[in-house]
């Protein structure tokens, strides 16, 4: 069973959130023209690696402490570009707990000049750079398909 279920632009079938908004910061990682994706534990599906800013972090500090954390891989904040802010309200995460939160993302890339040596943390399953082709027939997280959609398929 999930952990997670995520909606997206689902007025009918998101609960209504129990949470205020969370902040979130997210990367596109691309290596030789593939973007990098994780495989999450609590949904069993695909997403961009990132993770919720904690109360003292901007986004590029969320960013980077969610590299380490997530791939293992220290880099530094200055080092990411601020790609975009999601902050539709219909961007929604509802946790088994019952907590049901309203996601706001900024989205950061970083271009690898060659593949990382990365180390899986406990929240993936699977790390892997993936071809446009191949992202085509993967199931990602809905909150996150638009963004790989707009900023990685669509370039």
């Amino acid at each position: 069973m999930s952990i997670v279920t995520f909606y997206h632009c689902d007025p009918k079938d998101a609960p209504k959130t129990t949470m205020p908004a969370h902040l979130g910061a997210n990367a596109i990682f691309t290596c030789q023209g593939k973007l990098l994706l994780e495989k999450r534990r609590d949904s069993d599906l695909w997403g961009l690696v990132g993770g919720g800013c904690k109360k003292t972090e901007t986004g590029r500090d969320a960013i980077a402490r969610e590299t380490w954390e997530e791939l293992g891989l220290r880099i530094p904040k200055d080092r990411f570009e601020k790609l975009k802010v999601y902050d539709d309200p219909g961007r929604i995460a509802a946790f088994r707990d019952g907590s049901i939160w309203r996601m706001v993302i900024v989205v950061y890339g970083y271009d690898f000049p060659e593949e990382p040596k990365m180390t899986i943390s406990s929240e993936s399953k699977e790390l892997r750079f993936f071809t446009k082709e191949e992202i085509r027939d993967i199931r990602i997280a809905v909150t996150h398909q638009d963004i790989v959609d707009e900023l990685f398929l669509q370039k």
